[in-house]
Formats: structure tokens, sequence, C-alpha cells
């Protein structure tokens, strides 16, 4: 393949991207608002397991946006306002419901608080983080009937395909639970995503490749890579500490090296939204990568693809 010929994806990069899905989609801009809806997660109140994931500070993962104290209406005002100073120029938005599990309440509660942010009218689709525990077909019924008027997208938390793995970072649900669910969204015409952690305790960089195959025969749209970080004052960080041997640490160079050759088999039709996760330095147990910024990290990607002549999917069967 010549770098005059795009790719199935349509665009000369050498992955499917999300901001250029979004644009084919859409046809301008659409820019993610993350709320807090004042959901729980049933990993958090002793529902299914007590102390929630092992690996779990969602004050890390928290946008500036994200405030429970106030509605989703100021959350969306306060966002919108943000970005539309920032680009000066008209936008879409993208409604993202990500703080804790967010179908985990009646379907009465949910479709208030999903309709409240649809009532932007630049707001013209949503995005649900969830867990494939939390589900069921009331709220595929609701986020179907949705879907006929906004874009839909369900973001589960996947986070390994090996179910021991699940068990020690004490996730609640086993695998098979998380391919059941993602079959029964996608059946439904819903956006289906996914998020994956690489470098789990236990887990060899072979495991981790092994899950391209894994995730590739799931109907899945798009998916988010995360590297393991480990952070302040969470279980994972005391098991770190007394089994550092269990752990992949990953250097930047390594990693990009491990995403080329993951998304090099990795089934090309699926939308990568982000290839890592970042966090501010204060609840990091370690600095991660000289703090290098998202945006660096992409580039740096991308410049290895045209180093090495390659491109999601290249050795996808």
């Amino acid at each position: 393949m010549n770098s005059r010929t795009p790719y199935i994806w349509g665009h000369h990069r050498r992955f499917n991207t999300y901001s250029n899905f979004l644009q084919k989609k859409f046809g301008r801009r659409i820019q993610k608002i993350a709320v807090d809806a004042g959901f729980s997660c049933p990993n958090r109140d002793e529902t299914t397991r007590k102390g929630g994931c092992t690996f779990c500070s969602n004050e890390a993962f928290r946008p500036k946006f994200c405030d429970a104290d106030k509605s989703i209406k100021e959350q969306l005002k306060t966002g919108i306002s943000h970005y539309k100073k920032r680009y000066k120029t008209p936008q879409q938005f993208m409604a993202y419901f990500q703080a804790y599990t967010n179908t985990y309440a009646s379907v009465d509660i949910l479709e208030e608080r999903y309709r409240a942010a649809l009532e932007f009218p630049e707001v013209q689709a949503i995005c649900i983080g969830t867990r494939p525990d939390c589900m069921d077909d009331a709220v595929l019924n609701l986020l179907e009937d949705i879907s006929k008027e906004y874009f839909v997208s369900v973001e589960f938390g996947i986070e390994s395909v090996f179910d021991d793995t699940l068990e020690k970072v004490n996730r609640g649900h086993g695998f098979e639970q998380t391919v059941d669910m993602i079959n029964q969204t996608a059946a439904r015409g819903l956006h289906t995503g996914g998020h994956i952690i690489f470098g789990l305790p236990g887990e060899t960089k072979e495991m981790m490749l092994y899950e391209a195959e894994v995730l590739s025969k799931l109907p899945l749209d798009s998916i988010k890579f995360h590297q393991l970080q480990i952070l302040k004052n969470t279980e994972m960080e005391t098991y770190f500490r007394e089994y550092p041997e269990e752990f992949v640490q990953f250097s930047l160079d390594e990693y990009l090296d491990f995403l080329l050759c993951f998304l090099e088999i990795f089934r090309p039709d699926i939308v990568i939204e982000r290839i890592a996760s970042e966090i501010p330095v204060e609840f990091l147990v370690n600095t991660a990568w000289n703090q290098v910024k998202y945006e660096q990290i992409v580039n740096k990607l991308e410049n290895l693809f045209e180093e090495k002549d390659s491109w999601q999917g290249k050795y996808y069967p």
C-alpha cells in the first residue's frame, strides 16, 4: 500500500482515528464534554464486590468540567462556553457520561439525565461509559429509542479478555459477560465501544498481543487503549509495591513499539479513540514518561508507522 492510496477508513493517517471518524460522520468537528451525572458503581457500593476495581481512582480521571454538585445542564453550559471560546467556530458537541457507571440507575432516572443533556441544540450525540454487568434490555431499549434521533455511543470497560486478570483486579464480572453485552448492544445498531488496559498484573506482552485477535472478533465499532498507570491510594499501588515483578512497565518507546505490533494485527475497521492515558502527575506513583503530552504520543506513533511503512490491519488475516 503506497502513501497515495487511502486506507479503508478513507484518510491517509496510518490508523483509523476517532477524530476523522467523527468528521466524516458529522461533517464538522465534534467535541466531547465529560459530565458527572451523579451515578455510583456496583463495585463501589458493594453490590458486586467490596472495594472497587484495584486500579480505580475516579478523581484522577475526572475532567475539569465534571462536577456532580452541578446539574448536567450547568456542566454542559460551562463546557460549551469554554470550547466555543477556544475554537472560535460553530461546533457540535457530544455529552460524555464518564464518571463511574452511567447505566447504574432506574431507566426513568437514566432517561431524565440523558435527555437533559440533549436539550442543548448544540449537543448532537451522547456517549455512555458503563460496565457490561450494568446493562439490560430496558436500558438497551432506552438507548435504541434515543438513537433514532441522536448518535448514541456505548463505551464498555473491558479492561482485559482474561478472567484471571479480571479476578485479580477485583472487576466483578468475567469476559464472557462482556462478550454477551457487546453482542447485544451492537445488535441494536448502537455505536459499540470498549476500553482496555495494557500492563495489568500477571499479563505478558504476548498475552496483550493476543488480545488483538480476541477483540477483533467482537462487533466493536471503536476502542480506547490505556497503559496501566499506578495511582496513589489504590489497592493497585499496594499490590505493585509488593509484587513489582508481575507488571510489564513500558517505557514510552516500548509502548509505541508494542502498539504498532498490536495495531498491525488488529481489525482495520475498528476506530481507535485513544492510544494512551494521560493523568495529572499528582495522582501517580511514578511520573508518566516525563510528562509527554498526549498529542506528542500520537505524533510519535504516526512517525513510527511511517518509518516502518506500516498501518492498522497490515497483517490482519
